[in-house]
Order: C-alpha cells, then sequence, then structure tokens
C-alpha cells in the first residue's frame, strides 16, 4: 500500500471519528474521547494541519492535548463528565427504555465510565489549560 493511500485512510478514518466523537457528546453511550483520541492519532500520522486543528478545536482541544501530554483531567471537568453522564442516563432509564436488561446495561456502563473518570489522572491546577 502506498504512502499517500494510507494518509488518505487515516485522513477518513480521523474525520469519522471526530464525527462520531462529536455526536457521542449528545448520545449517552457513545464515548467521545476515545474517538478524538483516535482522530488525533489518525490526523498526527495523515494531516498537521488537521491535527493542529483539533488540538486548538475551544470546544475539547485542550482536553485533548492534556490528556495525549499525559496532564490528567481536571477535577471541574471530571464533576461536570460525570453529572452529565448519569443525568443522560438516567433520562434514557426513566423515560425511553421500558426493558429491565437494558437499564441494567445502562446503570452497568455508567457505573464502567464512571470509575474510568475518576481513574483518569487529575489535572494540577485549577485551570484546564495547558501550562506555558
Amino acid at each position: 500500500m502506498s504512502d499517500k493511500l494510507k494518509q488518505k485512510i487515516l485522513f477518513i478514518a480521523g474525520t469519522i471519528s471526530v464525527a462520531i466523537g462529536v455526536i457521542g457528546i449528545f448520545v449517552p453511550l457513545l464515548p467521545t474521547t476515545p474517538f478524538l483520541l483516535l482522530a488525533a492519532a489518525c490526523y498526527m500520522r495523515s494531516s498537521e494541519r488537521f491535527y493542529r486543528r483539533l488540538l486548538n478545536n475551544r470546544f475539547f482541544g485542550t482536553y485533548i492535548s492534556n490528556y495525549i501530554e499525559g496532564k490528567g483531567v481536571p477535577l471541574r471537568i471530571k464533576i461536570y463528565t460525570i453529572a452529565l453522564l448519569w443525568t443522560t442516563i438516567s433520562l434514557s432509564i426513566f423515560l425511553i427504555s421500558p426493558s429491565i436488561v437494558v437499564k441494567i446495561i445502562l446503570v452497568l456502563v455508567a457505573i464502567g465510565v464512571t470509575l474510568h473518570i475518576i481513574l483518569l489522572r487529575g489535572a494540577k491546577g485549577s485551570k484546564n489549560r495547558p501550562e506555558e
């Protein structure tokens, strides 16, 4: 496989990952962070321009940069994420899903995601910006 073809495939995969990641902001069971990290990895190998645009995005660029650089996630973001997770899961359980099996799965997924978020390294300081 040629390098040009690999770059095109990685670029397409990165773009699809960004789209899924953004959708994941609004859909409780679709994870956002893994898709945005995958997009960053794909863009890093295929398009410097799109990689920089992703890392400089005003909504989640700093979050992705901090995660990639191992700086951790600020406590404020962890609390917000967990609160949003449980709000959307609760709404899904009580308003949408009639099946007890689906409700149990939703709770188990929420517990797993909550544990993952809690176990993420915490960022030093209260700001969600990389130190300059």
